[in-house]
């Protein structure tokens, strides 16, 4: 793995992280809940990203959680306590997925709710039907994605991480990690281009509440 520097931020994050971590080692509960709180989010997302089940997903990381709390004193803070969470997070995953394949499961879940999306309360029922079925169209060909490119894209796209922080996540080199996002977006871009064009249709609606609200402006300055 290819050094990289480290700067002032990184390391008063990662002296942060070691003393949560001393702290969470001597049964401070304070110091469990700011963990969980801190990383739960990125976790739910990265094991929801490879299992694509929401229940089996929040299963996954609560498993992560009692597996390294129950070996924190292997934490040596040489990566960030997220990092070191995630990698548990991931083998957790993995290794219920190929449990699945070797049982051959039933299907799962296809709800999700890996990508935030902005969905602003609104008097317009027909905006949050449109903004939630672009939402859908998304988590789908997200899901749809092979194993491989889905695990790079979450990381990257919808987790932020760089490419050193995937590349040291998921136990490949950089420019594997570039190969596979590349490949990711040409294929969720596929995906979507096939799919947008209907749900397009519905966009920017101006019906509904908006609709009534402009006619009886027009009306009223009209006289009517």
């Amino acid at each position: 793995m290819p050094y990289v520097r480290r700067d002032a931020t990184e390391i008063i994050a990662a002296s942060d992280d070691l003393t949560l971590a001393k702290r969470a080692m001597a049964r401070d509960g304070a110091a469990f809940r700011t963990i969980i709180k801190r990383h739960n989010q990125r976790l739910y997302r990265i094991a929801r990203g490879v299992v694509r089940n929401d229940g089996e997903a929040e299963d996954i990381v609560q498993e992560a959680y009692v597996t390294a709390f129950a070996h924190l004193e292997s934490f040596r803070g040489d990566a960030s306590l997220g990092t070191w969470l995630s990698r548990i997070v991931i083998n957790e995953a993995l290794g219920r997925l190929r449990k699945r394949r070797r049982t051959a499961a039933t299907p799962v879940n296809p709800q999700a709710e890996i990508i935030q999306f902005p969905l602003n309360p609104s008097d317009d029922p027909e905006r949050t039907m449109a903004q939630r079925q672009i939402l859908a169209l998304v988590e789908r060909a997200t899901d749809n994605l092979p194993d491989l490119y889905r695990m790079v894209f979450v990381a990257r796209v919808i987790e932020g991480l760089s490419i050193e922080e995937t590349s040291e996540l998921l136990g490949v080199r950089p420019e594997t990690v570039k190969t596979r996002l590349h490949r990711a977006r040409v294929l969720l871009r596929k995906a979507l281009d096939d799919q947008i064009g209907p749900v397009l249709l519905d966009a920017f609606p101006f019906a509904g509440r908006r609709c009534e609200r402009l006619t009886a402006a027009v009306m009223e300055r009209l006289g009517l």
